[in-house]
This record gives C-alpha cells, sequence and structure tokens, in this order.
C-alpha cells in the first residue's frame, strides 16, 4: 500500500520492525527503490516474518501459509516505537488487522499507535485484514478491533472482515459467485450504526467464478449515502495478492483529490482491477493508468 501511494506521488513514510541483518535491509532496501521513507523503521529483533503463498488456478484455490512467530515485529511492545517522533508531520496514518493478529503485544502497539494519532488529530484508516491462521494468541479477533476501529475514521475491508474481524453478521454468499448489493448496503449501514466515529466504511466485493476469473467492485457508505463502485470482469489474473491493499491506497488517494467520494471509489475500484494484472505485492499502476481504466480505456491493446 504504501508503494502504490509513493506511486500516486504522495510523500510515504512506512513505521515497522526489522531484524538487523541481511533479510531486513534487503526488505528496507527494496521499500525505499519505490520511494517510501523508511527512516523510522526499527532494527531489532532476530527474523523477519514471512509467508508462503500457492497461486491457485481454475477451480483449485490458492493457499497461503505463516511464518511470522517470534518474528521481529510479533514481539514488538508497546513504546517499541517513538510514536511522538513517527508520526511527526503525518496527516494519515493506515494500519491493517494483520499486525494486532500476531500477538498480544502487538495488538498493543497497535492501539497505542491509533491512540497517538488520534490525539494529534492525524486521520485514521484502518483496512480490517482477517487472518484467521493468525490469531492464535488466546484473544478473538472483535475484541482487539473493536477497539481499533473506535479510533478511527476510515473502515476498510470485505465481507468476511466485517463479520469475522467486527462481529457483524452479514447474509452474503461469497461462494454463489453472485453477490446482492442489497446484502452490503445493509452491512455497510450496519458497520457505521456500531461505530458512529467511521466517517466511511469501504467493502470491496469480489465475484469469485474461478481462480482466474473474478468479477471486481466495491461500495462504499459515508453518513449520508452509499454508493456502488464499477464492476470489473476480470480473466486471466496474474496476482490477486495486494489488491486489497491496491484498493485501500487508490481510496485515500481518490479521497484526496476529487471532492466526490464516488469518484474516489471509481480510482480505487480501477486501481485494484488493475493490480490483479501485475504480479507481486505492490500495484506499480500509475495514476494516468488507474484514470484511463475509469475513463473506459479496458481493451488492453499496446500502447505505441
Amino acid at each position: 500500500m504504501a508503494v502504490s501511494l509513493a506511486a500516486f506521488g504522495h510523500r510515504v513514510r512506512y513505521i515497522s520492525i526489522c531484524p538487523p541483518n541481511e533479510v531486513g535491509e534487503a526488505a528496507i532496501s527494496e521499500l525505499r527503490r519505490w520511494g517510501v521513507e523508511t527512516d523510522h523503521v526499527l532494527r531489532q529483533g532476530k527474523r523477519l516474518g514471512i509467508y508462503f503463498a500457492e497461486a491457485g488456478a481454475n477451480q483449485r484455490p490458492g493457499k497461503v501459509i505463516y511464518d511470522r512467530e517470534n518474528s521481529a515485529i510479533a514481539e514488538a511492545k508497546m513504546g517499541s516505537i517513538d510514536w511522538e517522533s513517527a508520526l511527526q508531520g503525518v496527516d494519515w496514518f493506515h494500519t491493517t488487522g494483520i499486525t494486532p493478529a500476531l500477538s498480544a503485544s502487538a495488538a498493543g502497539l497497535t492501539l497505542q499507535a491509533v491512540r497517538m494519532a488520534r490525539e494529534k488529530g492525524i486521520r485514521v484508516s484502518v483496512d480490517l485484514n482477517y487472518r484467521g491462521k493468525l490469531w492464535k494468541y488466546g484473544k478473538a479477533a472483535p475484541d482487539v478491533m473493536g477497539e481499533v476501529v473506535r479510533l478511527a475514521d476510515v473502515a476498510i475491508g470485505n465481507e468476511e472482515d466485517c463479520q469475522k474481524s467486527l462481529g457483524i453478521p452479514a447474509d452474503v454468499d461469497v461462494e454463489s459467485g453472485s453477490l446482492s448489493l442489497a446484502a452490503y448496503e445493509t452491512l455497510s449501514a450496519n458497520v457505521l450504526e456500531r461505530y458512529p466515529n467511521l466517517e466511511l466504511v469501504a467493502i470491496t466485493l469480489r465475484e469469485s467464478r474461478s481462480a482466474d476469473q473474478n468479477i471486481w467492485s466495491a461500495v462504499l457508505r459515508n453518513k449520508e449515502r452509499f454508493y456502488q463502485g464499477p464492476r470489473y470482469e476480470i480473466a486471466d489474473i496474474v496476482d490477486r495478492i495486494g489488491a486489497g491493499d491496491a484498493f485501500a491506497a487508490g481510496l485515500i488517494h481518490g479521497l484526496d483529490v476529487f471532492v466526490e467520494h464516488e469518484k474516489a471509489l471509481a480510482f480505487a475500484v480501477a486501481a485494484s482491477c488493475l493490480k490483479h494484472s501485475l504480479p507481486g505485492d505492490f500495484n506499480l499502476a500509475s495514476e494516468n493508468e488507474v484514470l484511463a481504466l475509469m475513463n473506459g480505456e479496458k481493451s488492453g491493446r499496446v500502447q505505441r
């Protein structure tokens, strides 16, 4: 997400903890390569958390195996990061549900960060990012994520995130291959009702016909209106990992450059649609490429 925002022209600071070894330095160098500031990445701990991703195809689903235990960020504690310094000059702070899923101490660090951001008047967005394989330290996701979201201005996720990170039921059958817009309208309203501090709730919609063919869209609700984004049929997916982060980055950028929330949503959906055509975690699509798709240029013809 940080790389995507940097590609859109924003000054972006990444705040984390990496081990002081060649693996950690390689990760930090890769972020720097794409224009992300890393001055507030601490060097401590013994190992970098990793995961293994097996790509799906046709009717075979993709799979992810996490290896995050005893990683530098999982062992981080409240006070590990000097948030007063790290948040200096920041006007938007973004975090996800993955960090607080790693350990009780990482959850405490996340809550400390959002509280400090809130005190400083910094806008806070949270990608709910429910990962059932990570919540293993005795806390249920809603018990932790509910506290985080109560301090946020913008919540982002899919229908599973809302159900399992926040404990809000949804009448949605994602396995059917066809999603009910009315169910998402109700779900987004229920999220805002439970968390009246939120300004916006954005929910992505993925209709999976197979691992290679999806229909991609999203909805957005503010205090006054409910918006549906454009729908894109995506065939022959190159890599869907990172599409949610691409959406979040696109939404933040869209809210920054467009007055209308409808246009911000359209930009986010288009940005995340393009991510499906790029291998790896990073969405390297430029603002102009996203705007071109928004404006109907979707033939895929070679540009000469």
